[in-house]
């Protein structure tokens, strides 16, 4: 390879907050356009802001989940630029002493390996509002709804050599601001978005080549392919002859390019100066230790927990800590059914899933609880139903039909375990198909398979699949 791509990722990411970051006005998602921003959020004449104390407390808790340290003073700046949304003039942001900063976070590449990739500061500020462009002829509309909504931007050294590893490193800083639950990670309304910042150097040059900024990045998929483009056009545009100017870019996802918006901006441009309005957000230890006490079993941990705890693979483990809900409901079952730690994930990751999925429901809303799937899988172990059986139970009662043993004696679904049964059934089964018996005994070994699943039909689903299997070998031999 001679280039050697070098990426940095800038993440915003909303926090959850019920109120703005210097206002009482409201963050809720989907009022009428102009009807959550007070005059504190546009600026007027008269007003002072005043901290969100929950919006710090946040951002303490990403700093300690990704073991960063904990500015005890940081100071709030005044970043100043003239776009429509802005309704201030300029934005209140934290410049030179950010509360959180020199962190980091792993992440698992392809083959098994894992990478550190270090978070250079996460700071707090306020959002602007939205311009909108579909609706207005010839012009546009201000939507000033979002103007103080309070956003935690998460900076990353540039420690990313591809779209790939940008991707993973995003997905799983996703996962994580969801699992603390200071924000709620919905991409499609603007709560969690990406910047990111893409230049190419030569293999073993140590010098960085000029980057172009990729604004407002609201999907993984427009990440990866973003990033893609970028790397092509700028190994393209120097090996041509051309330079790469340092710019801001924004991407199109119907042509599938990223298209120069704006010469980038330094920060000087911007006149950073000590808001006057705001104090020094001052932390002493006793609520950094209050902060520590409270944050839940981080991912990484809960997934090394259930590997040793439960014996689970690495994959397993993994798919089962993508959520904090999803690893709560999985224990709850394993507790329900007091054992049984691979069976529980093979439920929960397979049937439950498909069914989440279809229904476009999260696990918090599953109409099948821990105890009644624990209640399923419990007469799969006593054997009153086959494994195939039970997945005609677990859609009965996802459709609220009952709690699994009246699902079963309802509809007549208990197992035939008696051998003497399975035996009449295999003995006509073989009698009806003295064919297939006689290319069976000739060699043709594949045929067992085509006599098990003529059982399984004569019986219903019902015969136990085990007893079926054992009995029809012993008999087809004779």
């Amino acid at each position: 390879m001679e280039w050697e791509t070098v990426i940095g990722l800038e993440i915003h990411a909303q926090l959850a907050t019920n109120s703005k970051i210097f206002s009482g006005a409201s963050t809720a998602y989907g009022a009428q356009p102009n009807t959550q921003a007070c005059a504190i959020d546009l600026g007027l004449p008269g007003v002072l802001p005043v901290l969100n104390c929950e919006a710090a407390r946040m951002a303490v808790i990403f700093g300690l989940a990704v073991d960063a340290g904990i500015a005890r003073r940081s100071v709030f700046a005044r970043k100043n630029y003239f776009y429509p949304d802005l309704p201030k003039g300029y934005q209140i942001s934290q410049y030179e002493l950010p509360i959180v900063h020199r962190g980091q976070l792993t992440i698992d590449l392809e083959g098994g390996a894992t990478k550190v990739i270090g978070i250079t500061r996460a700071h707090l500020e306020e959002d602007a509002g939205k311009s909108l462009h579909e609706d207005f002829q010839g012009s546009s509309g201000i939507d000033l709804n979002r103007a103080g909504t309070p956003l935690l931007e998460i900076v990353s050294e540039p420690d990313l050599r591809s779209a790939k590893e940008a991707v993973t490193y995003m997905k799983k800083l996703h996962q994580l601001v969801v699992y603390l639950g200071i924000c709620d990670g919905n991409m499609q309304e603007g709560s969690f978005r990406c910047d990111a910042n893409v230049s190419v150097r030569r293999q073993g040059d140590p010098k960085l080549g000029t980057r172009a900024e990729i604004k407002n990045l609201n999907s993984f998929r427009f990440v990866e392919r973003a990033i893609e483009f970028e790397i092509e056009r700028q190994i393209e545009l120097i090996e041509s002859g051309g330079k790469v100017a340092q710019e801001t870019r924004l991407y199109d996802p119907d042509q599938g390019e990223t298209r120069s918006m704006r010469g980038k901006e330094e920060a000087n441009d911007y006149r950073y100066f000590p808001d006057p309005d705001l104090l020094p957000l001052l932390i002493d230890e006793a609520f950094i230790a209050t902060v520590r006490d409270s944050l839940p079993e981080l991912p990484d941990a809960k997934k090394q927990r259930f590997i040793t705890q439960y014996g689970l693979s690495s994959y397993d483990a993994a798919v089962l800590t993508t959520s904090r809900a999803l690893g709560d409901y999985y224990e709850a079952t394993v507790a329900a059914l007091g054992g049984e730690p691979k069976l529980c994930a093979n439920w929960v990751m397979g049937d439950l899933s498909a069914l989440l999925n279809k229904d476009n429901r999260d696990i918090a809303d599953s109409p099948v609880s821990p105890a009644q799937l624990a209640g399923l899988l419990r007469r799969i172990q006593d054997r009153t139903i086959s494994g195939k059986i039970a997945k005609d139970v677990f859609e009965a009662l996802w459709a609220g039909e009952g709690e699994t043993d009246a699902i079963i004696e309802r509809r007549g679904l208990k197992q035939i375990t008696d051998t003497s049964a399975i035996e009449q059934v295999i003995d006509e089964v073989i009698a009806a198909n003295p064919e297939q018996l006689a290319q069976y005994r000739a060699g043709k070994d594949k045929l067992f398979a085509f006599f098990v699943g003529q059982v399984m039909k004569a019986s219903k689903g019902k015969a136990n699949p085990q007893q079926v299997n054992e009995s029809l070998e012993r008999k087809l031999k004779n």
